[in-house]
């Protein structure tokens, strides 16, 4: 599993260190990306420290500050979505076309390591003064 998620923790997305204890907060734990016990949703690898505060609170996947996006969609809802449902799904808007680009590489890049069976297409489009910023997938 570890080997598999190149040794990335699934929820900040830094790298977790194989050497370090499992009782140190950046230490490896194994984990899922949900809450609730009854999913039935692959373990993944995360730090201690992330998977100790997953549980006291909802998962946020952060986005970079460096990526000039509006109003960014909550990432682990975009994905529980379209793993059930499948589609296409406007997730940030950018007030250009390189920023919006930027974006997409970026989610295309992070939704391999958050959701690694579902293959994750991102385009940019014009709309309304600004560039949208989509995710699709096949239909499940």
């Amino acid at each position: 599993m570890a080997e598999r998620d190149g040794w990335r923790c699934w929820v900040c997305d830094e790298p977790v260190d194989p050497g370090m204890s499992v009782n140190d907060p950046r230490g490896p734990s194994v984990d899922s990306r949900t809450a609730d016990r009854k999913a039935k949703v692959a373990e993944r690898l995360a730090h201690r420290g992330c998977n100790t505060r997953k549980g006291a609170v909802k998962v946020v996947i952060a986005w970079p500050d460096r990526l000039h996006v509006v109003e960014p969609a909550p990432l682990i809802t975009v994905a529980g979505r379209l793993e059930r449902k499948g589609g296409r799904e406007m997730v940030a808007r950018s007030p250009t076309r390189q920023d919006a680009q930027e974006a997409a590489d970026w989610l295309v890049d992070r939704f391999s390591r958050l959701v690694p069976d579902l293959p994750v297409t991102a385009a940019v489009e014009p709309g309304g003064g600004q560039f949208l910023v989509i995710l699709a997938t096949g239909r499940r």
